[in-house]
């Protein structure tokens, strides 16, 4: 009997799919549309291998599996994939789980592990090799090679093809064991070696390696290869869309061969949708990359901010929302191309603009004397903590007869339209009086070394006076102010054209970093670890919290003021 509130609920659903443009919510509408899944259900996973930190593409990806699961009220897991015990360690376990909670990824009780699955994994060999669908190879790495094929070229079958299947579950059992040395035999799919897909060309599922696995209880001598685990571990799950990045595409007709192959799977297999990677200009991602620059200490450990390791951004001053609305800006499509990094900076300035107190730090100090001020008075002045957002309330910072304003602030030979100050220009102090310039004090050499300036009393900020200036400059009282180390920063890798394994190293840039002191009110000195604040005219600023200490303040540039990406409408 057809139900009348059912076809109410498709003919909306119908009318949804039309209207959507996101390729992936289409493809799972229509299989819900189809009844693909029991009870219309989605489940998503993301699947990291536990052998680095993650990075920004990495937050696109499990982004995109959580808020997929959220979308249609299904189930999201978090698995690690650790099948390869070489390169896998706890240390990336517990960054990979900070680093997901941090974004506002929440798996509660669906923590998995690819190794739980081993013993399931090793059976399904066996019934593939029972199946007549599997078999013991005993070719060399280079002859496997060399028995391939190329792209224009079918490959040949091994010689081991054909074993009887007694004897290659006898050489599994063997090999399952540890009675065969490591690279002497591997287990592969028996599928077509003239495919022009060269991921069907018989592709290894097991090998041997006689390597203790980080987290089993159990001794396995054999491990199975990614794409023949994947598609095991997401069907043990339950998992209904498998969403990969568009690298795993040639690699979805295996994961079809798998669950078809095998009977626990034949019913509801999950499916494999493929999604363009993220890739940044002026950016180096890739584990592999990564690991090299942490391992040869050309960058100061995975949360180095100069890396997009989502560490990395989390220590430099990123935050979670500022990076979740970038990622939901992108969107999904399927194919690479490159994103401007300039657009990941806008939405942190964006996200920063209402959230951060605007104080005031004064990088290349030049000394203001204020002749006429009193020499044993200091006043306190009231200043807002972001003119933009007055919730955020206000503060108070010192003033006296001797500040601090920013060499960049003042020019002997004012250029023509500079408002600033120069000899016999009235500026208006931020928050405090107008001064004006009366004369200029050098050094033996030269150089400037102090202004002797006069204040007007009747110009206090907020005591009505009705006279205008053109030019307003921050600045700190001499007395009061603190001395700190400030990270400014530049990106990583400025020529991103041809980048590869072998150029890399050669494309870093040598002054990304640059460690200057700057002089800051006192309302600043009491940032804690991972606050985030707008220094006047000097970009915004998170306290590092990794040289950080009880006496002594770091602050890490998070990004300048000026952006040179907009949005389109």
């Amino acid at each position: 009997m057809v139900i009348l509130g059912d076809i109410k609920n498709r003919r909306k659903l119908m009318e949804t799919i039309e209207k959507k443009t996101n390729f992936i919510t289409n493809a799972i509408d229509h299989d819900i549309l189809n009844k693909v899944y029991t009870d219309d259900r989605v489940h998503t996973r993301f699947p990291p291998e536990p052998n680095g930190y993650l990075h920004i593409g990495h937050a696109k990806a499990s982004l995109l599996n959580y808020r997929i699961a959220q979308q249609y009220h299904g189930k999201f897991n978090l698995r690690f994939d650790d099948t390869n015990p070489i390169k896998e360690d706890t240390e990336y376990i517990d960054s990979i789980k900070e680093d997901l909670s941090w974004l506002g990824i929440k798996w509660d009780d669906r923590l998995f592990f690819a190794s739980s699955y081993f013993s399931q994994m090793a059976d399904y060999a066996v019934e593939l090799i029972k199946k007549g669908l599997a078999f013991v190879d005993q070719l060399s790495a280079e002859e496997l090679r060399q028995f391939r094929g190329t792209l224009t070229e079918p490959g040949k079958e091994s010689p081991f093809r054909n074993r009887s299947i007694e004897a290659n579950l006898e050489l599994f059992e063997l090999m399952k064991a540890g009675k065969l040395p490591e690279g002497s035999h591997i287990l592969r799919a028996k599928i077509d070696m003239s495919s022009p897909n060269m991921n069907m060309r018989d592709p290894a599922i097991y090998r041997i390696l006689h390597t203790k696995h980080h987290s089993t209880s159990e001794d396995w001598y054999i491990y199975p290869m990614y794409d023949y685990a994947h598609p095991i571990e997401d069907a043990i799950e339950g998992v209904t869309h498998s969403l990969c990045t568009l690298e795993f595409e040639d690699h979805r007709p295996f994961y079809d061969w798998v669950l078809s192959h095998l009977d626990d799977f034949k019913k509801e297999p999950p499916r494999q949708i493929e999604f363009a990677k993220l890739n940044l200009t002026k950016t180096i991602v890739g584990k592999r990359f990564l690991k090299q620059l942490v391992d040869d200490k050309i960058v100061d450990g995975w949360d180095d901010p100069r890396l997009a390791t989502i560490s990395g951004l989390r220590r430099r001053g990123f935050t979670p929302e500022s990076i979740q609305a970038f990622c939901e800006a992108i969107g999904v499509a399927k194919t690479n191309s490159t994103v401007d990094i300039a657009m990941l900076e806008h939405f942190i300035r964006d996200d920063l603009k209402l959230k951060a107190p605007r104080l005031m730090a004064v990088v290349e100090p030049l000394k203001v004397t204020i002749t006429n001020y009193p020499n044993d008075q200091t006043e306190w002045v009231e200043l807002p903590l972001n003119q933009e957002n007055p919730e955020l309330g206000s503060y108070t910072t010192p003033f006296s007869r001797e500040i601090l304003i920013d060499r960049t602030d003042f020019m002997e030979v004012p250029a023509k339209k500079y408002f600033r100050l120069y000899p016999g220009n009235e500026v208006r102090l931020r928050g405090a009086y107008f001064i004006t310039c009366q004369e200029v004090i050098k050094d033996t050499d030269g150089n400037v070394i102090e202004l002797k300036c006069t204040y007007d009393p009747a110009t206090k900020s907020g005591g009505g006076c009705e006279r205008k200036v053109k030019g307003t400059i921050h600045w700190v009282d001499a007395s009061h102010a603190s001395e700190v180390e400030l990270h400014l920063y530049d990106y990583l890798i400025e020529d991103d054209a041809g980048l590869n394994k072998d150029n890399f190293l050669e494309r870093i840039n040598p002054n990304s970093l640059k460690v200057v002191k700057a002089y800051l009110e006192p309302e600043l000195m009491k940032a804690k670890a991972y606050e985030k604040f707008q220094f006047i005219r000097n970009g915004f600023f998170s306290v590092d919290p990794k040289y950080t200490t009880a006496t002594t303040l770091v602050f890490n540039q998070i990004v300048s003021l000026k952006s040179s990406w907009k949005p389109t409408n």
